[in-house]
């Protein structure tokens, strides 16, 4: 039996356009001067249900442009995508809480934005504080906060928000061990469940852990996709072959 598509992406093209600070005295004189940055081009990709797919490459390869269009959080300039199911993502630690509110209030305010009804949220509420295990900041507000308090409150929510699509970005793996080893657990129940989950990480190891399948991205464009121990191997001999080169 095939598994229906989760997420499908046709000829997705991401175009920025960079205003200078500072722009030459010819770029004063002369409109239509703005660089023009292609974050992505032409991704073409189909995500399985239940797929646990890792997104690989260097810094400026598009991988983030990529999930906030998967995530719907920026539109692509062309080309079309579509997604079955929720989708909880986990790309800016900050978004849909407030920093004046308290950890317990952006529970609150965070799992109505993820589509959850209040009395879901008081029924999870213990379990979701638990998971976040942040002890007395709890009642303090978010401002107050690490980045790791805010991951470990962010993923709480989102675990319990019981997205059919998650979608977490490289700062996921910046987790103390404790977290990072309840997180995935959580991801593995996903897995059972039959939940699509994207990872983007430079950390090789957790995505070699969590995924099945993994995509290169270089320059906005898909460079390798397929089984994770193959493709992770290739990128490893790519990213020596070019630290050699430039020694």
């Amino acid at each position: 039996m095939i598994s229906p598509i989760a997420i499908s992406l046709t000829n997705i093209t991401k175009e920025y356009i960079i205003h200078h600070e500072k722009p030459t005295l010819a770029e004063k004189f002369y409109k239509g001067k703005e660089e023009k940055f292609w974050a992505l081009k032409d991704i073409n990709l189909s995500i399985k249900k239940g797929e646990r797919v890792g997104i690989i490459g260097s810094n400026g390869s598009g991988k983030t442009t990529l999930l906030k269009i998967i995530a719907g959080i920026t539109t692509p300039t062309e080309g079309s995508i579509s997604t079955h199911g929720k989708v909880v993502s986990l790309i800016d630690l900050e978004a849909g809480f407030h920093p004046d509110l308290t950890g317990e209030q952006n529970i609150y305010l965070n799992g109505m934005l993820l589509g959850m009804k209040r009395g879901e949220i008081e029924d999870e509420l213990n379990a979701i504080i638990r998971f976040a295990d942040i002890g007395n900041f709890i009642d303090t507000p978010l401002f107050t906060y690490s980045d790791g308090m805010k991951l470990r409150l962010s993923f709480a929510v989102s675990a319990y928000a019981n997205p059919d699509i998650l979608i977490l970005d490289e700062g996921f793996g910046a987790g103390d061990q404790n977290f990072l080893k309840k997180s995935q657990k959580k991801m593995k129940e996903f897995y059972l469940q039959k939940k699509t989950i994207l990872l983007v990480s430079h950390w090789l190891e957790l995505v070699h852990t969590n995924c099945d399948r993994v995509i290169i991205l270089d320059k906005g464009r898909i460079v390798r996709n397929g089984t994770t121990a193959i493709i992770i191997a290739q990128y490893k001999k790519s990213v020596e072959k070019t630290i050699h080169n430039n020694a």
